[in-house]
């Protein structure tokens, strides 16, 4: 077997003051590194987008919007419960992860407690286990009616990844400044380093924007399991690439623009919605699983942050410029005081750094 196809490939040693406990402020001043060809890369600043991206250029960018998706209750019996919601299955029926886990079987009943001052009352039975990502699935029931996200406010809080446990900031952080699309229950994180100036002076260059919608769920963070990874099993994130963006791509591409993805989840929306071979318009789920070897359709390179050993996102960034050359330049970052993972700071792979199909 390659060492490309190896989970034990992907392993690297972070020390934990690496760890972001808290974003860069303001945003757009976190570190980036650029790779700019095959060989070389240097180290600048968010906001110097505006001088190394080129008029022409288009970047695609996720607009799904982090709802509030920790909730705290109790069954019948007292026991405090933790239910953190992963996707909407049906009306307010979820696939949801759940604490204490064993104590909570297949009927049993759930009353949640709010967190604003609301008459509103809210409850969920549980239906079923879901073996693959060993949730549960829960009907959900508004006293007035609703639907649950049209109520959550009251109830949840936005869930934060396990590793940021020390951080000042506010829930608004882990949301882009463009997030208009509610699903996700985390946050794309390469947006994160936006702000409405920084965008602003990006269009007066003449660098285009366009969306997709991938609302980030288990899929993109559950953990790779087998030491062959191409036995790994992605797990389906609802994505929609509407036929504007798609034309905004075609467009960019015949005049000799690039284009450039922000963050994992627009690469794999793009290229989730190429799979016929071309790009078209889509609306649905994919499973797409990016690694070494993988032929690329649409993106010519991407905004990316820093990510955790063994993931599939670090396979996937692998996948576009090679993974013994990722790690050595996450050896680099690191050597240099850069800061990982959600709040931390970005890396920009240029098309010239991107490998060859």
């Amino acid at each position: 077997m390659e060492a490309d196809q190896l989970l034990s490939a992907y392993d690297y040693h972070l020390p934990e003051d690496r760890i972001a406990q808290n974003p860069a402020e303001p945003r757009d001043s976190a570190r980036l590194l650029v790779l700019k060809t095959l060989t070389e890369h240097c180290h600048q600043v968010f906001h110097d987008l505006v001088e190394i991206l080129q008029p022409g250029d288009l970047l695609v960018l996720n607009n799904t919007q982090v709802i509030p998706a920790r909730l705290h209750g109790h069954k019948s019996t007292g026991t405090e419960v933790e239910i953190l919601l992963l996707e909407e299955q049906q009306q307010n029926q979820w696939l949801s992860l759940v604490k204490p886990g064993r104590r909570l079987k297949p009927g049993n009943q759930i009353t949640f407690t709010p967190r604003s001052q609301t008459d509103i009352k809210l409850n969920a039975q549980i239906l079923a286990s879901d073996p693959e990502t060993r949730g549960r699935i829960l009907q959900f029931e508004v006293s007035d009616g609703r639907s649950l996200l049209e109520v959550i406010d009251h109830f949840g809080e936005v869930p934060l990844p396990p590793y940021i446990h020390d951080t000042e900031a506010e829930a608004d952080r882990y949301q882009t400044v463009y997030a208009d699309r509610l699903g996700a229950v985390a946050a794309p994180t390469a947006g994160l380093h936006f702000t409405p100036e920084l965008l602003e002076r990006l269009e007066q260059k003449g660098i285009d924007r366009a969306f997709v919608t991938l609302h980030v769920g288990v899929g993109t963070f559950r953990p790779v399991e087998v030491e062959n990874i191409t036995e790994h099993q992605m797990h389906g994130e609802w994505i929609e690439v509407s036929p504007e963006t798609v034309e905004k791509i075609r467009e960019t591409k015949a005049k000799g623009g690039r284009v450039i993805a922000v963050g994992t989840t627009v690469v794999r929306s793009l290229e989730g919605a190429s799979q016929s071979g071309q790009l078209e318009p889509y609306c649905g789920k994919t499973n797409l699983f990016i690694y070494p070897g993988y032929q690329w359709r649409v993106v010519d390179g991407m905004i990316t942050n820093f990510h955790l050993p063994k993931s599939s996102l670090l396979m996937l960034v692998s996948a576009l410029i090679g993974r013994e050359r990722l790690l050595s330049v996450y050896q680099d970052a690191i050597d240099n005081q850069y800061r990982f993972y959600s709040f931390g700071d970005a890396m920009l792979i240029l098309p010239e750094a991107k490998l060859r199909n």
